[in-house]
Order: structure tokens, then sequence, then C-alpha cells
């Protein structure tokens, strides 16, 4: 069997995740209705069954588990003249890491999901879900009133992007459900954190970046309901007034974070200044991110100066993707994401035929 991915729950451990070799979580998934149940029914059977029990012992049910796997790595985003890039650089933690993956919400939005994203059953082979596939399709009706995106009135554009964060967090919940042990996260860590980039009309490019954390409750001794919290919510883009306009960038997990491209270009890092030295127009993109003036910036030059550096300063064989969003044409590939290959045996939770990442239109 093969090993198991990153992030996984399993009965009576209480690790923590920065102390676990890949960030490996273990807890049940207990059925608690079904033990209940069963408990009720050997009450009326003990009697009976008791010479017979003492003669022959049942063998202890196996415990079930829930598998986590992480997308980890770096998410930088350039809101230049025109369109918004959004480019990613996986940090291979460890063989099952998935790298943050642009995902089209609409014509004029996109996602990035880090942290947990693949939740999975190795004991069943069932993939359980898959946030990042099943974001497009994420909403909810049941929107509260705050926080609100904006300082102006709320409309539609607003309540679309709160009904994606509601939709994440439904799904959130219906897989931690079944995590009834004690999980010990680092403090102020998230399960799951969602980016979100896009136009909204008569507004312009937003940036927003949703952490959710998780709270348990112990109902009983060594027994533990968990749910997945309101996300916060802030705001990256626009900056405030008088605020430089210039890369954003955001990684996982959130311990050792590298160096942001902007503090490289800054300490002028050799591999950078190599880039810059060779193209005009590499010299310009670069001196606009540094000035605070990347909303100047040609899509198309913005676009080859991030590619190259984030080739230059990623490790090797490291998988990196970008997209861009424009008010006309919405969202395209401009690096798609590599072929994936799945786990052996592993069910999919989405039908073969569903939307891919690949072609978010289908």
């Amino acid at each position: 069997m093969e090993s198991l991915p990153k992030l996984a729950f399993v009965a009576r451990r209480q690790p923590r995740l920065r102390d676990l070799p890949g960030h490996r979580l273990r807890l049940p998934a207990c059925l608690s209705a079904m033990a209940r149940s069963l408990s009720a029914a050997l009450a009326i059977i003990l009697p009976i069954a008791a010479p017979q029990a003492a003669a022959q012992e049942q063998p202890a049910a196996p415990t079930e588990e829930t598998v986590a796997s992480l997308a980890a790595g770096r998410v930088v985003i350039a809101v230049v003249k025109g369109a918004i890039l959004v480019a990613t650089v996986e940090n291979p933690i460890e063989a099952d890491t998935h790298p943050p993956t642009p995902v089209a919400i609409g014509s004029g939005r996109l996602g990035v999901i880090l942290g947990a994203v693949r939740w999975s059953s190795p004991s069943s082979r069932q993939e359980i879900a898959r946030l990042d596939e099943d974001l497009p399709h994420l909403r909810s009706r049941a929107i509260t009133q705050a926080p609100h995106l904006t300082t102006e009135p709320v409309g539609t554009e607003a309540t679309d992007l709160e009904s994606v964060g509601q939709g994440l967090l439904d799904r959130l919940n219906e897989v931690a459900q079944n995590l009834h042990d004690k999980v010990d996260l680092p403090a102020n860590e998230p399960l799951t954190e969602l980016i979100l980039a896009g136009y909204q009309p008569d507004y312009g490019p937003e940036v927003w970046h949703l952490a959710y954390a998780m709270k348990q409750r112990e109902e009983q001794p060594g027994y533990f309901t968990t749910r997945v919290l309101l996300p916060s919510y802030l705001q990256f883009w626009p900056p405030e007034k008088g605020q430089p306009r210039t890369l954003i960038e955001f990684a996982y997990p959130p311990e050792n974070v590298p160096t942001t491209l902007l503090e490289l270009l800054r300490q002028k890092d050799p591999r950078l200044q190599k880039l810059i030295a060779s193209d005009p127009k590499m010299a310009e993109v670069a001196g606009r991110f540094l000035a605070g003036e990347s909303n100047k910036a040609l899509a198309s030059d913005a676009t080859q100066f991030l590619r190259a550096a984030l080739d230059a300063i990623a490790p090797p064989n490291t998988r990196e993707t970008m997209a861009i969003i424009t008010e006309e044409n919405g969202f395209s590939w401009i690096l798609p994401p590599p072929p994936e290959t799945p786990l052996p045996g592993l069910r999919p939770a989405r039908p073969n035929d569903a939307p891919s990442l690949l072609h978010p239109s289908q």
C-alpha cells in the first residue's frame, strides 16, 4: 500500500502539525450514531451473550482514517495594467504535496486553496473531497450579514464572494464532522486558506484572503466534536490610499516562509539582477514593482518577467502554474498545471467526466 499523504487523522494520538514529518496529523472518523445504536443493542444482549463472550473475545473494530494532502507553496499576484496575474510555485514538503493551483470561479474570478485540499480514506480507498476541484461549484445561500467585503452598499458581487467563502466553509464542515479525537494545530495556523482574485463590476480588481480555523469541544472524555469556524476576510487589493501598488504574496505552510519575490528584488538578488540586465523590458517591470506602480506595467511584459523570475528562484523540479484574468476575456491559462498522477486504487470523489482544473468551462 502506498504511503499516506501528508495530513492524517487517526485515533488516540495528539500530535502537533509542526512536530511530524511532512505535517502529518492523525484522527479517527468515528461513527457516533452507529456506536450509540450498538451500545443500546449490547445492553439488551449482554446478559444472554456474556458466557459466550467470556469464552471468545471479539476483535476490536478497525479504526477508519481521514487523510488530507496539503497544497503547499507560494502564490504571487500582480495587478497590472488591464489584468491580474496569479503565479504559483510548489513547496514539495512531501511526495504527495499538491502545487497551489488557480481555479476559475465564473469568468472574472479565480481562487487558490492553500493547506488541506485533498481528503481521502485509505482504509476504504475512497477520495472524500478535492476542495480545489469542488471550489467552482461551491455556493451557499445562507449568507451572514457580516463581514461585508466592501464599505459600499452590499450588492450582488459582494454576496457572491461571501457565498463562495461560505460554500467552502460548508464543505470543510462536511469533512470535519467525523473528526472526534483531539487535534493540536499550531497557534493561529488555519486548517485551510482561500485566496480570491478578480474583477468586481464598476469597482475594479480585488484580492482577498480567507482563513479557516478549526475548533473542537470535548463532549465526553476523549471524544470531541469538530467544526470549522467562519472564515476571516482580509483585503489585499486595492491597497489603502497612499500605499504602494505592488506584488502580493502568500505562502503555506506559514513556518519557514521563503523570502518574497518583492524582497528579493529589493535585496538585488543575483538571480534576478541577471534577468533584469538581460532585457530593458524586464528592467522596466522590476522598476514598476519596486516603485509601487504595478498597475502601470504592461500585462505582456509582466507575464514574461514573472515566469522568468519564478523560474530563477524556484527550487529544481518544482511545479509551477500561472493564470491571467482580464476584464474583457476573463480567466485563461498561461502555464496550466501539469497532469496529476492519481493515487493507486483511490476512487475519486468526483466523476471522471466532471469539469477539471485544466478545462474549467466543461
